[in-house]
């Protein structure tokens, strides 16, 4: 189903003055529901002046009206009266000068949070060059203290239905990756293993080791023997002997006169 002529100015119109769902607008407009979301809380599309579909002939009165009152119903888009030429698929993309400020912080934002979009898939995003992505990789781009991640879809360089995509071709892409190399290491391992045998050498593969024995619990020690108890000293063995009767008759006669 083709696209309208100006999807956002379409979309800024549709969300301003009518009921529909965001699904409806973004499948209609070609743009995601969050971008529609942004759209509604003004964080996208801010300055632009709303389209009116009806008036230009896009769609009709009734398709309008039956489309709000269904939520299921989805916008048809009228037979244009001048078929337009096809659009260039490949190549840079063009980003207006009031924009090209803002591509850093692009930059800085989809090597944060998606470090598997490759180089070139950046550059397509944003409409920037390798060198330029590969500078703000290794922090060495001359604008670096100033250079905040932002978001490209709320910047308007790029749409979130080409971020989703990117993103989903290049995880696709890891994974396929992943599988050849772990396919690549079985092989090998596969092969070696063939080889050994061929060989007629051990396996490559680790034998188990045996549990390890207890160690012996050591003898109990023997209680040490009692010491024997301690003798109690008598009076003489420590005052020594008491003097003797006749000794002291025998000096008191000594001093007598």
């Amino acid at each position: 189903m083709s696209k309208p002529l100006m999807p956002k100015a379409t979309a800024v119109w549709l969300v301003d003055n009518t009921a529909l769902t965001f699904e409806q607008i973004a499948d209609f407009c070609g743009l995601h529901p969050l971008e529609v979301k942004g759209i509604a809380d003004g964080e996208v599309a801010q300055g632009i002046q709303g389209l009116d579909p009806v008036a230009t002939g896009q769609i009709t009165r009734e398709n309008l009206e039956r489309s709000i009152d269904d939520p299921n119903t989805m916008l048809v888009m009228e037979r244009p009266p001048v078929e337009l030429p096809p659009t260039r698929g490949r190549g840079g993309r063009y980003t207006p000068l009031s924009k090209r400020q803002d591509r850093p912080n692009a930059i800085a934002w989809l090597l944060r949070n998606h470090p598997e979009l490759t180089d070139a898939q950046v550059g397509k995003l944003v409409g920037t060059t390798k060198p330029t992505i590969q500078s703000i990789r290794d922090r060495s781009h001359w604008n670096m203290p100033n250079i905040k991640p932002q978001d490209p879809v709320t910047l308007g360089l790029t749409t979130q239905v080409d971020l989703d995509a990117a993103v989903q071709k290049a995880q696709e892409k890891l994974r396929r990756q992943q599988a050849k190399e772990e396919k690549a290491a079985d092989k090998a391992k596969a092969e070696q293993f063939a080889a050994a045998e061929a060989a007629g050498m051990p396996s490559t593969q680790p034998v188990p080791e045996p549990a390890p024995e207890p160690a012996a619990e050591p003898a109990p020690e023997e209680p040490p023997a009692p010491e024997p108890p301690a003798r109690e000293l008598s009076a003489e063995e420590v005052f020594g002997a008491a003097p003797t009767d006749d000794a002291g008759d025998d000096a008191g006669d000594d001093e007598r006169p």
